[in-house]
C-alpha cells in the first residue's frame, strides 16, 4: 500500500498521547469515592465483564480517529477490479493469404472459430463491433452487446485482394467514434476541415488513456495498399486507444495458390510491435488455432478483470464512521443503563 500524502501521518503519535490521558483519568476516577445506597446495585456493575466492556466505546474512538489519519494520508494500492473497458473492436484480415493451410484447416476458419468464442466469453455489457479488412477496409458490424449479430457477422467474412493493415486501423476508430469524420486512406484527400490535418482529434490525449475502448486487430501477412500501419497507429495513440496486435501463421510462412500464380506470405512481426507499442498495448503471436484461441482467452482476461492503482481513502474514510458511530452508540446505551 502507499501513500500520496504520507506527512499527514503526523497525526498518528496523537493516538499514544490520547490513550495515556485516557488511562489518567481512569486512574484518577478510581482515586474518588463513590456512594451507592444498596450493595444490590453495585453487584451487577462489577462483574467479570464489564471490566472491559466499558473500554470498549474510547477503543473504537480510537480506531477512528486512526482511520481518519489513514484516510488524509490518501492511501492507493494495485488490486484487481473490473476492468472500465466496454468497447472492443476485433479488426480481421481477410486477405487471400489467410486462405493458407498451415493452420487448419486454414487461417481464416481459425481466426472466425476464435473470434467467436472470444464474442460468447464476454460480459453482456461489453459492447463489440467487427471490422474487416483486405484491400479496403469495412465496419461489418458496428459494436453492439447483441452476440448472436456478432457471430452472424463473423460468419460472413469473406477473403478478397491486397492487405491494408492502416485502413483497418482507422476504420476500427470510425466504429469507436462515429461522431468524427475518418477516411481510411488520408493520403488522397485532404481534410474536411480547413486548417486541421486527415483524421487529426479535435483534442489530443496520452496514448492508453482511453479506459472504456480498444482495438484488437489480427493479420498474417504485411501492408501491400492503403496508408501505413504505424501513421494509422498514431491516429490511435493520440485518441488514448490501445490497439492490441495478433500475427497470425507460422513463423515460417506459407505459401498459397492465387489464380495460378504461387505466392509466399508471411506476416510483418516487427511492424504489428511497433503498433503495440505506439499505443501502449501487447503484442502476440499465435501459430496454431489453438494458440489463437489461447491469446483471445488471455485478451478476455485482461478485459473483465484488470489490476490497477486504486485509492483507498472512502474505505479508510467510511471504517472512521463506522467505528465512531459504533463508539458513540455503545456510550449511550451504557450511560443509559447506569443512569
Amino acid at each position: 500500500m502507499n501513500l500520496l500524502w504520507p506527512e499527514t501521518l503526523w497525526l498518528l503519535p496523537v493516538l499514544p498521547a490520547l490513550v495515556a490521558a485516557y488511562v489518567w483519568l481512569l486512574r484518577r476516577r478510581r482515586r474518588e469515592p463513590v456512594r451507592f445506597a444498596s450493595l444490590a446495585l453495585l453487584r451487577p456493575a462489577l462483574g467479570p465483564g464489564q471490566r472491559w466492556r466499558r473500554h470498549v466505546p474510547a477503543a473504537l474512538l480510537l480506531l477512528a480517529l486512526a482511520a481518519t489519519a489513514f484516510a488524509l494520508a490518501r492511501p492507493s494500492a494495485v488490486i484487481t477490479l473490473p476492468s472500465e473497458q466496454r468497447t472492443i473492436i476485433l479488426a480481421i484480415d481477410v486477405s487471400l493469404s489467410m486462405s493458407a493451410p498451415d493452420v487448419l484447416p486454414d487461417r481464416l476458419s481459425a481466426a472466425q472459430a476464435a473470434a467467436r468464442d472470444f464474442v460468447r466469453n464476454q460480459p453482456p455489457d461489453v459492447r463489440i463491433g467487427i471490422v474487416s479488412f483486405a484491400g479496403t477496409a469495412t465496419v461489418v458490424q458496428a459494436p453492439t452487446d447483441n452476440r448472436e449479430d456478432l457471430l452472424g457477422a463473423i460468419d460472413r467474412l469473406q477473403l478478397a485482394r491486397h492487405t491494408a493493415i492502416g485502413s483497418g486501423i482507422i476504420v476500427a476508430l470510425s466504429a469507436l467514434f462515429p461522431e468524427e469524420s475518418f477516411d481510411p486512406d488520408p493520403t488522397m484527400m485532404s481534410s474536411a476541415e480547413p486548417g486541421r490535418a486527415p483524421n487529426a482529434p479535435r483534442e489530443e490525449v496520452a496514448p492508453g488513456s482511453n479506459g472504456s475502448a480498444a482495438v484488437i486487430l489480427l493479420t498474417d501477412g504485411r501492408r501491400t495498399s492503403g496508408p501505413e500501419p504505424v501513421d494509422a497507429a498514431r491516429m490511435a495513440a493520440v485518441r488514448g486507444i490501445r490497439v492490441f496486435t495478433v500475427g497470425f501463421g507460422t513463423a515460417e510462412g506459407a505459401t498459397i495458390q492465387n489464380e495460378g500464380w504461387s505466392v509466399f506470405m508471411r506476416f510483418d512481426e516487427g511492424t504489428l510491435r511497433a503498433i503495440a507499442d505506439l499505443t501502449q498495448a501487447k503484442y502476440f503471436h499465435a501459430g496454431t488455432a489453438a494458440e489463437l484461441q489461447q491469446i483471445y482467452h488471455d485478451l478476455n482476461a485482461r478485459y473483465v478483470l484488470e489490476r490497477r492503482g486504486t485509492e483507498l481513502t472512502a474505505l479508510f474514510a467510511a471504517l472512521a464512521a463506522l467505528f465512531a458511530t459504533l463508539a458513540a452508540m455503545l456510550s449511550l446505551l451504557r450511560n443509559n443503563r447506569y443512569a
